[in-house]
């Protein structure tokens, strides 16, 4: 990685933009293209970084021309047809996979790995949290935005310990080398780039083939898959209730969780949730674990799980107030919708839940419409916007609609983006909580404004 010059394709996105600003800190040029202005694009550029958002070779600065010493970093979700990419290519730049290069990263370090389908973002998050609070320390490459430290990047100069979040996407997590690998969930997801369950399932066994010897592998209990690890890689499981990491003595009242984190060869009492949401008990088991395992004392697991803000976009409360209360979460898997929505009714027992979902991607939508139908029928009000296509083309046939039909609640209404403050304005709000991986969180702004005036 001698690269001067550093060019992403897709700069914008959550992996890709900590990747760039892990070479802005090492004093790199770099510069990169995406579709859509946001905040972490003009993040990037107050940092140092040249971003343009027209694909069209002739905006690209001069100073990422010389492919001797430019490497091209790209995402998979950028099209092939990309005229940039494309360009690179004939040109015969080096061009590597975001994965590619997070690998290289990660392969001197000892690497604190998670995967899964959902909880990966939260799990490693808390992990890097709680190692950086620590004497331990860390690197961190994140998922998500860190409210504790309003950054998707942690860098350290001390540790030699690099936490991320691992990406089954396209098989991306297949370049890594963890120490110590988490497995949360294998539930099927990109059935578009897998072709089937058991495929997907295969894409996680590899991995844990990938934990270097005498590593340690955490798996939520009762995972349908069988690690092909070294003999020398030591095999844990954990969950909320049972495992060789499990929570007990479980507190909830008054807006607050308390838990007994429970190890093979020790329990750390007292342990109170940053963020406190039931499905985090689980989520902090298994950071837990990882965190003890690399070294972390057990009073400083319990100051840094007690200061955990938790990620934006993950049960992001955004706001607060004695007549109505805003929730924002990433959630699209059926699976993570009814987490979501079932931690909500036990912080909210009283209150009317009404559900904002934005459908991500048309294949996913295709591939789990009755599973989110059966998730969203669970909320007592279903707002149901359009989908939201991020790299695919339309497919004959797949609409909102699809899963509308199915949902299971007579309190439900499809409506576009451009509609939807109306029709929060006319109909009463206790909790609203907006779910999706799309474009919804650029509307909670006008959302919450909505909801104050109410």
């Amino acid at each position: 990685m001698d690269f001067e010059n550093i060019y992403f394709v897709g700069i914008g996105g959550i992996g890709m933009s900590n990747l760039a600003r892990y070479f802005l800190s090492q004093g790199r040029r770099v510069g990169g293209y995406d579709r859509t202005r946001t905040d972490l694009t003009e993040v990037l550029r107050r940092e140092g970084a040249f971003v343009h958002y027209e694909d069209n070779i002739e905006t690209i600065p001069f100073e990422f021309l010389d492919k001797s010493d430019t490497l091209i970093v790209y995402t998979p979700a950028v099209p092939s047809s990309h005229s940039e990419l494309t360009w690179f290519r004939q040109q015969g730049f080096i061009i590597m996979k975001r994965a590619q290069v997070l690998g290289e990263i990660t392969k001197n370090s000892r690497s604190v790995c998670v995967a899964g389908t959902h909880g990966k973002t939260t799990v490693s998050s808390m992990i890097a949290h709680t190692l950086h609070q620590s004497h331990v320390d860390c690197n961190g490459f994140l998922g998500g935005i860190l409210k504790n430290y309003d950054n998707n990047l942690i860098l350290s100069k001390r540790s030699d310990i690099t936490v991320a979040e691992a990406d089954e996407y396209d098989r991306s997590f297949h370049w890594l080398h963890p120490w110590i690998a988490v497995v949360t969930s294998v539930d099927p997801d990109h059935l578009d780039i897998y072709g089937t369950p058991e495929a997907y399932r295969d894409s996680f066994e590899h991995f844990t083939s990938l934990i270097r010897p005498e590593g340690f592998l955490i798996m939520k209990k009762g995972l349908n898959i069988i690690p092909r690890c070294h003999n020398s890689v030591r095999i844990f499981t954990y969950s909320e209730s049972e495992g060789d990491y499990h929570a007990k003595n479980v507190r909830i009242r008054d807006g607050a969780i308390k838990f007994d984190f429970v190890a093979p060869d020790l329990v750390i009492p007292d342990i109170c949730l940053g963020v406190p949401v039931k499905i985090n008990i689980e989520n902090a088991v298994a950071a837990l674990a990882a965190a003890t395992l690399a070294g972390v004392t057990p009073e400083e697991a319990r100051s840094a799980m007690t200061s955990f803000a938790g990620t934006k976009r993950r049960f992001d409360i955004r706001l607060k107030t004695d007549k109505v209360v805003l929730i924002d979460d990433y959630a699209h898997h059926p699976d993570e919708l009814s987490a979501s929505i079932e931690s909500i009714k036990t912080l909210y027992p009283d209150k009317k839940i009404t559900g904002v979902f934005q459908p991500h991607l048309y294949s996913r939508t295709r591939d789990f419409a009755p599973e989110f139908a059966r998730s969203l029928s669970k909320l007592d009000e279903v707002i149901l916007l359009d989908i939201y296509p991020a790299r695919e083309e339309p497919i004959e046939g797949v609409t909102s609609k699809i899963i509308f039909d199915r949902i299971d609640n007579e309190r439900k209404i499809m409506c576009s983006k451009a509609q939807l403050l109306d029709v929060l304005r006319n109909r009463p709000i206790e909790v609203l909580v907006t779910l999706g991986a799309g474009d919804i969180d650029r509307m909670l702004p006008d959302i919450e404004k909505v909801l104050k005036e109410k």
